[in-house]
């Protein structure tokens, strides 16, 4: 129990390339602690472009930095004035040569982590975590994945215990090496603590043999189904239904109690009259005529 695998580290040399794609030789631990610190750098000076992942690649006195993003307006800058700027801090972090290259995502909904960072930060403005892992999934499975799980972990809704809760549609084959499942963590640092999102992304399934340069393959397009929405996605995110149900019985209650805008039946017995309380039997017999308390015969003779 509890020995599961990372669904990207489980597919490596099978379907997925690397991030880091370079000799180690001597200065193996030295180059490994470098891409760490590129990569938290760059995350955190982008943080709202839209970062999906970055890939390094290094020659003898060159790094290759290729930044995978869905906005890249916002990482380029005016006349590319912010990818120099990117540029000459990156230089004065690793002392070596650097090369920025930019790769559009051309749709960030099957990007799993930029998924998890989106529903992050809805949870961080306070939007209810099962709506916005509904509205998620919703338009994940309408861009045409083949099946999406996301799973939040922490005080939920500002719970008093923590819990964890999982909404799933379509099929996460795990086991699968040949399925092409796109996996991310990202954290949503909200007032009551830290909540975690875990997203997985099903886009189809490999066959034959991929090239596994990392830079291909890593926004594969998903197995040919169309836009649309999906069965069952009417439901997701939008509270239509919900209204529409109430709605309906909120009619019928009230076309139930008042049939034919007489009188209502207020003891059991036929209201025939009476605009006010209703023609109701009071017990001395069947109330015909219409008055203030219901032209009900009172036991010595009517009114």
């Amino acid at each position: 129990m509890g020995q599961k695998a990372h669904p990207i580290g489980n597919r490596l040399g099978i379907i997925r390339g690397w991030d880091s794609n370079w000799f180690g030789g001597n200065h193996y631990a030295d180059k490994l602690v470098e891409d760490e610190k590129i990569r938290k750098y760059l995350s955190a000076r982008i943080n709202k472009g839209g970062v999906s992942k970055i890939v390094i690649e290094r020659t003898l006195k060159r790094i290759t930095v290729t930044i995978h993003t869905a906005r890249p307006g916002i990482v380029i800058g005016k006349g590319g004035a912010e990818v120099d700027k990117i540029k000459e801090e990156l230089k004065k972090l690793t002392k070596k040569e650097v090369q920025i290259n930019i790769f559009e995502i051309k749709r960030p909904e099957l990007d799993a982590q930029l998924v998890a960072e989106g529903i992050a930060k809805q949870l961080e403005a306070r939007i209810s975590f099962r709506r916005a892992m509904k509205t998620t999934i919703a338009s994940t499975m309408r861009m045409g994945a083949e099946g999406i799980k996301v799973m939040t972990s922490g005080r939920l809704g500002g719970a008093e215990m923590a819990r964890s809760e999982q909404y799933k549609e379509g099929r996460i084959p795990l086991h699968t090496f040949r399925a092409d499942i796109d996996y991310a963590l990202a954290e949503a640092l909200t007032t009551y603590g830290k909540i975690g999102v875990k997203v997985w992304i099903c886009k189809g399934e490999v066959y034959g043999k991929r090239d596994l340069s990392p830079n291909i393959g890593g926004t594969s397009s998903a197995s040919g189904k169309g836009g649309g929405r999906p069965e069952g996605a009417a439901g997701f995110g939008d509270r239509r239904g919900g209204n529409e149900r109430g709605g309906e019985r909120g009619g019928e209650r009230r076309n139930d109690r008042k049939p034919g805008g007489g009188g209502g039946d207020r003891r059991g017995g036929p209201g025939a009259g009476g605009p006010n309380r209703g023609g109701g039997n009071r017990p001395g017999g069947p109330g015909q005529g219409g008055g203030n308390r219901g032209g009900g015969s009172r036991p010595g003779g009517s009114r």
